[in-house]
């Protein structure tokens, strides 16, 4: 994340002119913005699973877990690029900064769902940071930071509604309530309201 933050500031020095500012970046922006939600979703819905005290036999807690590890990295991968696409596209006038500091100005464009992406993008930040210093880490503090992963979620989603240029289509539409349900579904299965399973005892 620190590599990101590297990146991101260098290339955003000044905004390009050329290909790299062309509809390619903006492409790329809206495209990962997608693929980054639905990963999210993925991970939040593992996240949840994988706190249950009892796991059914088909589908044991350390496969929740192991998925819920590499499916968040790999959409740390992606909110990597989405935020350095949206520094670079020229459409908007993003600077490197209002990445990070959310509500920096009040005349950037939509600054308050811009803002509340910048937040979910500062919790994810401090869910990886902390993840990646767990081991050095007591227990409680960690878990405290980790559960701010549910709200970076909740924020993204709001982000994407707001400012996702294809949240109004039917495919849009369909793709973010549809993973408002999954987690939903997510959610219940933790607490056993949708199936209860067997506890097997020896």
């Amino acid at each position: 994340m620190t590599a990101a933050l590297m990146t991101t500031t260098l290339i955003a020095a000044a905004k390009p002119s050329g290909p790299l500012s062309g509809p390619e970046v903006w492409y790329a922006n809206r495209g990962t913005g997608f693929v980054l939600l639905l990963l999210l979703t993925l991970s939040t819905m593992l996240g949840v699973l994988a706190t249950a005290r009892i796991s059914p036999r088909i589908w044991p807690r350390m496969l929740s877990q192991g998925l819920h590890r590499n499916t968040a990295l790999l959409a740390v991968a992606f909110l990597t690029v989405h935020v350095i696409t949206a520094v670079l596209d020229t459409y908007v006038d993003i600077r490197w900064w209002d990445a990070f500091v959310p509500f920096a100005s009040s005349e950037k464009y939509q600054p308050l769902w811009l803002g509340l992406g910048t937040v979910s993008l500062d919790l994810m930040i401090a869910v990886t940071l902390t993840s990646l210093l767990r081991h050095r880490m007591s227990h409680r503090p960690w878990r405290v930071i980790h559960i701010t992963a549910y709200g970076a979620w909740g924020l993204g989603l709001l982000h994407g509604l707001q400012l996702g240029t294809d949240a109004g289509s039917v495919w849009g539409a369909a793709m973010n309530y549809g993973c408002i349900a999954a987690v939903l579904v997510a959610v219940l299965a933790r607490f056993g309201l949708l199936v209860r399973p067997k506890v097997v005892t020896t």
